[in-house]
């Protein structure tokens, strides 16, 4: 599988709650990213994430549309994101959704990993077409 590395900025915005959920203590935001590198692309989605500040524990679940070109292949393409931090240390699993992949991006599979360094994100795309 080629792996693939590059830069992202990310803008998150706090959304309201439904009814059902509004009391519920799970934060609701949007993403906005910027991929720069061999993964050139918006991605665009929504997060649900819950966190006892006092444990250092929680949780966030996302989904997130990817459009753009991954090394000059065109389409689109849905990641999966689960988060789980326990007592402080975090867990991290971004996916590639099975058959999400439109465009020159049907078939795609894989996985996202992001790192931050010195104030700045970062991804590993490891994939198949």
């Amino acid at each position: 599988m080629p792996v693939i590395t590059g830069e992202f900025t990310v803008a998150m915005q706090p959304e309201a709650m439904s009814a059902v959920a509004a009391d519920s203590g799970i934060g609701r935001m949007s993403l906005n990213k910027h991929y720069q590198g061999a993964l050139q692309a918006e991605g665009k989605g929504e997060m649900l994430a819950y966190m006892d500040r006092a444990l250092g524990s929680g949780v966030y679940v996302a989904v997130e549309r990817v459009t753009g070109a991954v090394e000059g292949r065109s389409g689109s393409f849905l990641l999966h994101h689960t988060g789980i931090m326990t007592r402080g240390a975090p867990g991290l699993t971004v996916a590639v959704v099975p058959d999400s992949g439109s465009g020159e991006l049907a078939g795609l599979h894989g996985t996202l990993k992001i790192r931050m360094e010195g104030g700045k994100h970062y991804y590993d795309f490891d994939y198949t077409l």
